[in-house]
């Protein structure tokens, strides 16, 4: 039976055991659907609504038992009920087998050989269940396993979905989910109301198995639920390390490795948070594509990093004829003036940084130009699907991309990389991208190329070539085209960009840091919240069976 014991954060357990003679019962069956609703209730307490569809094989025996393990034993009998295909399950009693969780004997409603059945159950009430967020004090953190099964007893694939509806009266842009888990399931959850309108995070994976752990978390304001339902874990835990380890590695003389251990954890939690930057409300889930938006605002939308957005507005006025690089080192732009009042409204602004005279009010400014970015494409995006517009901007990526690999003479592959450079650009992998795609062969130079490098003309004689599209009308030679080998073209624009964004920005965290205060803020007190998009970790890590009683109040 130890095979069956299982330990987890927030585990629900199902095993298919029967007392006495019927142990020696063959089961084996397919899980096709697994749908969870995790309710955290304004009081503190969890209620969980599970539903399985299991499909018998032909030669297994009848499933006629489900035991049902529970986090812990916070719970009344009281408080739980179950149907199989919608007849109510009578039989409830404690697990013989489960420390913590029922019985549930289907009776004349067993699955039979060959049957689908869709068993039901519910609990309410659970207590001691929320915990201290390791990352923010004035959040709480919840998170939780759906069950899995022993891999013995199971065959095929699961559609699986879990969905955490959080306590009422919580707002859409205070809550935060945490990493998604591996093995196919979304990076992100998808965020919606649900009918009570409470903000609900959903998780779901077609393909995923019965007999993986899954791990799924959130936070919210501590403001929610009492304080007494929280419990606040210790510095080990709240950075995410098992006790159990530390002490392993205290045995062997490393003292001063966790010294530096926890620095290094406390560090990096803080720079992760400083760059996230996007507000929560932008991942409400909406209805459909929001088009038309710009290259730079696709970029927020997909929370490219700030010195990458600003090296995108740089060359789209360079491209625009709206400044030319006077320095690299230091970078000095010099405006043409008046600005054009037709450029869009962040690359004015830009270019009204680079015309003060203060490196530090410069950057100042280009902090003050990014908020307002991040506000416009929030309002933009009211409405619509975060998630579906990300997609469709990923997809216009990669269709220029691919024009430009795809081209036949390395004419048309610089006149695509020219067309398409803002898109491409939203690449994370353009610096690699771009030396691949012109690693051989010549590149004829873009009409702003002598804007972009200020020594291009004074230190480069170009030898006359023939344009690839051979005469001209007339029967002379038509003009020669500038260029460079391609190896030494994509050097230059990896190089230049790094150099700009360093430049211009310098530290991108402290940088970043600013904005984020300003659009994602860290609450400052029980009347305001904050949500970052990406993952907080739970309050511990659950590595262990001591960790996962201390995190989530065992259960096994």
């Amino acid at each position: 039976m130890n095979k069956r014991l299982l330990t987890s954060v927030f585990l629900l357990i199902l095993l298919f055991v029967i007392p006495g003679s019927a142990l020696a019962q063959t089961y084996y069956f397919s899980l096709d659907q697994e749908i969870v609703h995790v309710y955290w209730q304004e009081d503190g307490t969890l209620s969980i609504d599970y539903v399985f569809v299991f499909s018998n094989d032909n030669t297994a025996d009848p499933i006629d038992f489900v035991d049902v393990g529970f986090p812990n034993s916070n719970y009344s009998l009281s408080n739980v009920t179950a149907d199989v295909n919608g007849h109510p399950v009578l039989n409830i009693e404690h697990s013989p087998y489960v420390d913590h969780g029922v019985a549930l004997g289907l009776g004349g409603n067993a699955i039979q050989p060959g049957e689908t059945g869709r068993v039901h159950v519910t609990v309410w009430g659970i207590r001691g269940v929320l915990y201290t967020d390791s990352d923010d004090g004035n959040y709480t953190s919840a998170v939780f396993s759906p069950t899995w099964l022993g891999s013995e007893y199971l065959y095929g694939s699961t559609d699986m979905q879990v969905s955490f509806h959080l306590p009422p009266g919580v707002q859409p842009d205070e809550p935060r989910w945490h990493a998604s888990p591996s093995g196919g399931w979304p990076s992100e959850p998808t965020p919606t109301l649900d009918s009570d309108g409470r903000v609900t995070y959903t998780w779901r994976n077609a393909n995923a198995n019965g007999h993986t752990q899954y791990k799924f978390g959130a936070s919210f304001p501590k403001t929610y639920v009492p304080e007494s339902a929280i419990y606040a874990p210790g510095l080990l835990e709240r950075l995410g390390i098992d006790p159990e380890a530390v002490t392993g590695f205290l045995c062997c003389g490393g003292v001063f490795g966790l010294i530096a251990l926890l620095a290094w954890a406390g560090v990096a939690s803080a720079r992760k948070r400083k760059m996230k930057y996007l507000p929560p409300k932008i991942r409400i889930e909406g209805h459909g594509i929001k088009r038309g938006l710009t290259a730079v605002e696709a970029g927020i939308l997909m929370e490219h990093p700030a010195d990458k957005i600003l090296t995108m507005i740089l060359f789209a006025v360079l491209k625009k004829d709206a400044a030319r690089v006077v320095s690299r080192d230091p970078l000095k732009l010099e405006v043409t003036t008046p600005i054009d009042e037709k450029l869009r409204y962040y690359e004015r602004d830009f270019l009204k940084a680079f015309s003060e005279g203060s490196s530090k009010q410069r950057r100042r400014e280009l902090q003050d130009l990014m908020v307002k970015l991040i506000k416009n494409v929030g309002k933009k995006m009211k409405g619509f699907s975060h998630k579906e517009t990300v997609a469709y901007y990923k997809g216009i990526m990669q269709k220029a991309w691919k024009q430009i690999e795809e081209a036949e003479t390395p004419t048309v592959r610089s006149e695509k990389f020219d067309e398409h450079m803002g898109w491409t650009m939203l690449d994370k992998d353009f610096d690699q991208r771009t030396e691949d795609v012109f690693r051989t062969g010549p590149v004829f130079i873009p009409m702003w190329w002598p804007r972009y490098d200020p020594g291009w003309g004074r230190s480069r004689t170009v030898t006359p070539k023939a344009a690839p599209s051979g005469r001209s009308g007339s029967g002379r030679a038509a003009p020669s085209l500038p260029n460079l080998p391609g190896g030494e073209f994509a050097a230059s624009m990896v190089t230049g960009m790094q150099g700009f964004a360093n430049d211009v920005v310098g530290n991108v965290t402290s940088f970043t840091d600013r904005i984020t205060n300003k659009t994602n803020p860290v609450p400052k007190s029980s009347s305001s919240g904050w949500s970052s998009s990406g993952g907080s970790s739970c309050a511990c890590a659950c590595a262990c069976a001591g960790c996962a009683c201390a995190c989530a109040g065992g259960g096994r």
